[in-house]
């Protein structure tokens, strides 16, 4: 398949900040959904030109899905300063509503990498226009995601075997506590940054999103 692909960035209007941004679309058929993507921590060369959170847009892309990328706040172009993860859930929220200004009738996604899966979901759990989420590496060891035992959004959870940043016994505990509706897949090999399971993880995507009956919105 085919994709359009757009290298000029542009800014979107942030709550505070201005956000630099790339928009893709598939390019051999209408967008039936759409995703913003969110980046591993700032403050430790995360953006969105980062390679997981590039072929995770990919993976979006070949189900059908545009793809948003942007830099949180201090990041690249993006205006303001590193926030501690409070101005990055404003970030993720104004490039929701910047899709959702694109696309006013489609159904929208969120994907985050490790630190942006973090600032992501948190936003996902609470906002009624995302209807499915997935999560790259999530950062156990450090930060608390014990808010994904209440959500109940069809939500892909993709973590490598060898991910320093997640310990087994808390994917097993994080396991045990989702609903139904959320799943954990491993890769074999993958550490963090899914090395050697960067293709894997992004048929995965593909696959998670071909499957699901995203609902259009009415309006």
């Amino acid at each position: 398949m085919d994709f359009g692909y757009f290298n000029m960035t542009f800014m979107i209007p942030g709550r505070s900040v201005e956000l630099e941004a790339l928009h893709r679309e598939p390019k051999d058929a209408p967008a039936r959904a759409a995703a913003v993507l969110c980046h591993p921590h700032p403050l430790y060369g995360g953006t969105m030109d980062n390679r997981v959170i590039y072929r995770a847009g990919k993976g979006a892309l070949a189900a059908g899905l545009a793809a948003l990328r942007f830099n949180f706040r201090g990041v690249g172009a993006s205006t303001g300063f590193y926030d501690d993860g409070v101005g990055e859930q404003d970030d993720v929220i104004s490039a929701i509503d910047w899709l959702k200004r694109q696309y006013p009738k489609l159904p929208l996604a969120l994907i985050g990498f490790s630190f942006g899966a973090w600032v992501g979901l948190q936003v996902a759990a609470r906002d009624s226009r995302i209807q499915a989420t997935v999560g790259l590496g999530l950062p156990l060891g450090s930060l608390n995601f014990d808010f994904l035992a209440g959500y109940s959004k069809p939500s892909l959870y993709l973590i490598g075997t060898q991910d320093e940043h997640c310990p087994k016994e808390k994917i097993a505990l994080l396991a045990r506590c989702l609903p139904p509706s959320s799943t954990v897949g491993l890769i074999e090999g993958a550490d963090h940054f899914f090395g050697h399971g960067l293709e894997q993880m992004q048929t995965m995507i593909t696959d998670f999103f071909i499957r699901l009956d995203l609902k259009r919105s009415p309006q």
